[in-house]
């Protein structure tokens, strides 16, 4: 079964929390022993999802043996209906397990990452799309601010015009990833553009991923995995465009991630700024490939899952925001872009969204 090294592992981990919990010393450390607590309640659910699964891969196996020699009428049309529903009831046993390792990541139930990067690149409908970037890096921002939390600048692509093809950046704080987690997919605007003279109302495209930065505890790249090269930054138009080779590109080798950064003006700045990118993609790459192989051909983030589908619509001339998952619609669209995101990330946290966003 392909789960069976994870379920070894989870195994030996919650034996090595056992023994943790057993030294009379640790009641001393509160903190400690209630952490260790809640992940031995955590990992015996877990462990419990496995053993059902191994119990119900016995069982689907019975019901093919049968079919594979069939002797009695009545007895081949019990299995197949044995190993239907045994298909079915392990695809919801999957899916629970799923749910809770991705609790046991620190995504739902146990502490969350206080830190994200998000990324915001233009779509479809040229300078529009990138003018649109802008606003809702600045939608963002300062939601960001309104609720304390820091925001750091990673790497941008300006336009002529003063727009963004991309912008990367980080925001820190209590509750950045419970909040914001939803923002990852295609935001779409309806709007007069500023570059419009016949008054034609135009729609573009935006695409929006929300990564949680890793701890440093959790991810390890090995400095022979990277190339590392050095690049001229370059600005639009006549702004600073910088004589040095201080813009950085690093490449992680083993899954081929790319990553830029050319915002400062000192090249080790710009290298730690795209390291933070590179960790956050790389643990979100490794993470989704963690989902497929519990969940099958399930993708997810970056672009590959429904997080790429669109997710939401601005409507400027009806002066409405739209969530399509929600099927929910907020007007005072000029209060929402400056910041005033509140009511909408309270619907999508509360679970109004389907399941999968």
């Amino acid at each position: 079964m392909a789960v069976e090294p994870q379920h070894e592992r989870i195994k030996n981990e919650y034996d090595e929390i056992i023994a943790q919990l057993s030294n009379p010393e640790l009641v001393s450390e509160l903190d400690k022993f209630e952490a260790l607590s809640r992940k031995k309640n955590k990992l015996e659910k877990i462990i419990a999802k496995y053993d059902e699964l191994s119990a119900l891969d016995r069982k689907i196996e019975e019901s093919n043996a049968i079919l594979r020699a069939p002797e009695d009428a009545e007895l081949t049309a019990l299995a197949k209906q044995e190993l239907k529903d045994g298909k079915e009831e392990k695809a919801c046993i999957e899916a629970g397990l799923k749910k809770l390792l991705l609790e046991k990541d620190g995504r739902e139930g146990a502490p969350a990452p206080d830190a994200i990067i998000i990324e915001i690149r233009a779509g479809v409908g040229g300078e529009e799309a990138a003018l649109f970037a802008v606003d809702l890096f600045n939608m963002y921002a300062k939601f960001a601010q309104s609720r304390g939390w820091k925001q750091k600048l990673l790497n941008s692509s300006a336009t002529e015009i003063g727009g963004y093809k991309e912008i990367v950046f980080e925001v820190a704080g209590r509750g950045t990833w419970e909040i914001l987690r939803h923002e990852g997919g295609v935001h779409r605007v309806q709007r007069i553009p500023k570059t419009e003279k016949g008054g034609r109302v135009h729609t573009s495209t935006c695409s929006v991923v929300v990564l949680p930065k890793p701890k440093k505890a959790q991810l390890q790249i090995r400095p022979d995995d990277l190339r590392i090269e050095t690049f001229r930054a370059s600005g639009p138009g006549g702004q600073y465009v910088n004589r040095r080779e201080s813009a950085v590109r690093i490449t992680h080798i083993p899954s081929g991630i790319s990553v830029a950064s050319q915002t400062e003006r000192s090249q080790l700045q710009n290298k730690e700024n795209a390291m933070t990118i590179l960790e956050a993609r790389l643990l979100t790459r490794l993470r989704a490939e963690e989902e497929e192989r519990l969940a099958g051909a399930r993708k997810s983030q970056a672009g590959q899952s429904k997080r790429a589908e669109k997710i939401r619509t601005y409507n400027f001339p009806q002066d409405r925001v739209t969530d399509h998952r929600l099927k929910k619609s907020w007007h005072n669209i000029d209060n929402i872009m400056a910041g005033k995101l509140d009511l909408i990330a309270k619907a999508v946290k509360n679970g109004e969204n389907p399941a999968g966003y």
